[in-house]
C-alpha cells in the first residue's frame, strides 16, 4: 500500500484546512484509514479514523468538533477538514492504514504510513 498525503500548509490560528491522502496499491473499502500527528518534540498522537465503509469513526476527544475524517472510495482518499487551529495543532500529519479491522488510536497497529504534510498554525 502507498500512500501519500497533502494539503499541509501555514494558517493563521482560526483557520482552516484540508488534508488529503491518496492510497493505492490495495482495494480501498479494504483498508481502515487514520490520521495521526506528531508535533516537534514530542510522540506521535492519534487524531481520527474512518472504518472501510466510512460508517465508523472515531476521534481524539480534544479534536472531536474541529475535525472531521471522511473517505471517498471512487477516488482512494481519506480527508482530514481541519477547523478553528490552534498553534497547538502545529505538527506533521501522516495517514496510515490498520493492520486489523478495527478503529485503534495505537500507532503500532498501523502497516503503512504516509510521507507526512506539514501543518503550521500561527498565533
Amino acid at each position: 500500500v502507498q500512500l501519500q498525503a497533502s494539503g499541509g500548509g501555514l494558517v493563521q490560528a482560526g483557520g482552516s484546512l484540508r488534508l488529503s491522502c491518496t492510497a493505492s496499491g490495495r482495494t480501498f473499502s479494504d483498508l481502515i484509514m487514520a490520521w495521526f500527528r506528531q508535533a516537534p518534540g514530542k510522540e506521535r498522537e492519534f487524531v481520527a479514523a474512518v472504518s472501510r465503509y466510512g460508517d465508523g469513526i472515531r476521534y481524539t476527544d480534544s479534536m472531536k468538533g474541529r475535525f472531521t475524517i471522511s473517505r471517498d472510495s471512487a477516488k482512494s482518499i481519506v480527508y482530514l477538514q481541519m477547523n478553528s487551529l490552534n498553534p497547538e495543532d502545529t505538527a506533521v500529519y501522516y495517514c496510515a492504514t490498520s493492520k486489523y479491522y478495527i478503529l485503534s488510536t495505537q500507532g503500532d497497529d498501523y502497516a503503512y504510513w504516509g510521507q507526512g504534510t506539514q501543518v503550521t498554525v500561527s498565533s
